[in-house]
Parts: structure tokens; sequence; C-alpha cells
């Protein structure tokens, strides 16, 4: 259920500028919807977990944060992660 550290490393090496950026707010939304996917497919199964229900909205809206704020910073790289990731904005 938690993504592994090689998963990690690509998703750093695809939307980081470098391997060692992991702060950048595109490399903590590519993490952050990695987490949201595999919990969502986790709650799919366990209809009945609701801590599991409470993080997920939890990181839902730090993405959220996320994007307004790269949304505020650089309008285009935010269009591009948003096409990248397939989220729906």
């Amino acid at each position: 259920m938690t993504v592994t550290s090689e998963r990690k490393r690509e998703i750093v090496g695809q939307f980081g500028d470098t391997d060692a950026n992991t702060g950048s707010a595109r490399v903590q939304i590519a993490l952050l919807t990695e987490r949201i996917n595999e919990l969502t497919e986790h709650l799919r199964s366990h209809v009945k977990d609701h801590h599991s229900r409470r993080g997920l909205l939890k990181l839902v809206g730090r993405r959220r944060r996320l994007l307004n704020y790269l949304q505020r910073r650089d309008l285009e790289g935010y269009r591009s992660l948003v096409r990248e990731l397939g989220l729906r904005k």
C-alpha cells in the first residue's frame, strides 16, 4: 500500500529537475498522486476502512494546496503537470 523506494526514484527522475530535487512542488504532487491512486484502489476493495479514507482526503487536500501554489507560480508548468498526471483540472 506504500510507494516503493524504486518507484519514488522513478517519479523524482521523471518530474524533478535533478535526481536529488525531491522537494519541488512538481515532485511532491507526483508522489502524492501516486499515493492517492494506490489508496483509491485499496478503498475500492475495503469499503469500510474509514481511517484510510480520512488519510486519503488529507492527501487530496495537500495535493490541492500544492497545485494552487504551482498554478500561482508557474502556470505553464502547472498545465503540463496536470496533463502528464491525468488530473481533471
